[in-house]
């Protein structure tokens, strides 16, 4: 079957990208839609979480209902001038990857340009063999099954051998169906059946090992 693989989601995931990141993001796509699609802010804003609860990323409502191209509105929406200032690292978050034996890759609904730059800010990018973009899945962003078959297959694994690390549970639930071990990132009190496993943070994930 090979050696374990561990598959990591970015944001929420390896670093906390709700203080900073996801407003800026919900901003910039705002303001895209209030521009290319003639709304006002009220409008746009709906009309960005409405997609994003429909179909798991604005883009994807963007793209089946206005045509949008893809690598416009991503370039577009991910600029971020002081992403240094941004991203919340964890001083012992390289110390706890390298603990975990097996191969790594992040599997990201983000742009490459962007979760690139994350993992430097974060001084772990050397320890992922891939990162498995948005792009990568020909835009076809978690939870759907598609991005997770073509990762699978660009790097010739068999799920049984991959463990899916997320704060997604509707992701992890994809996995979980294609025959992943799974791990939420989570302080919710119950985990749905699953999840194989619950941890608050990613830092705890060594300690938890043997529960995998």
């Amino acid at each position: 079957m090979g050696e374990r693989v561990w598959i990591f989601d970015l944001d929420n995931t390896l670093h906390d990208a709700t203080p900073h990141i996801f407003p800026h993001i919900n901003r910039s796509m705002t303001a895209y839609l209030q521009e290319h699609l003639q709304l006002n802010e009220d409008e746009a804003n709906a009309l960005r979480a409405d997609y994003w609860q429909r179909y798991g990323a604005t883009l994807s409502g963007l793209m089946k209902h206005h045509g949008t191209d893809p690598d416009h509105f991503l370039w577009h929406t991910h600029q971020f001038p002081a992403l240094s200032k941004m991203v919340l690292r964890q001083p012992r978050l390289r110390h706890v990857l390298q603990q975990l034996p097996g191969r790594k890759v992040v599997f990201s609904n983000a742009p490459l340009h962007y979760a690139q730059a994350v993992l430097k800010l974060l001084r772990v990018d050397d320890l992922f063999e891939d990162v498995f973009a948005i792009e990568h899945s020909c835009y076809k962003p978690k939870p759907q099954a598609e991005g997770f078959r073509r990762l699978l297959r660009k790097h010739r694994l068999h799920a049984a051998q991959c463990v899916m690390v997320e704060d997604s549970a509707e992701n992890l639930q994809t996995a979980k169906r294609m025959g992943m071990r799974t791990v939420w990132i989570s302080t919710a009190p119950r985990a749905p059946a699953y999840v194989d496993l619950k941890i608050r943070d990613v830092l705890e994930l060594p300690r938890a090992l043997s529960k995998l």
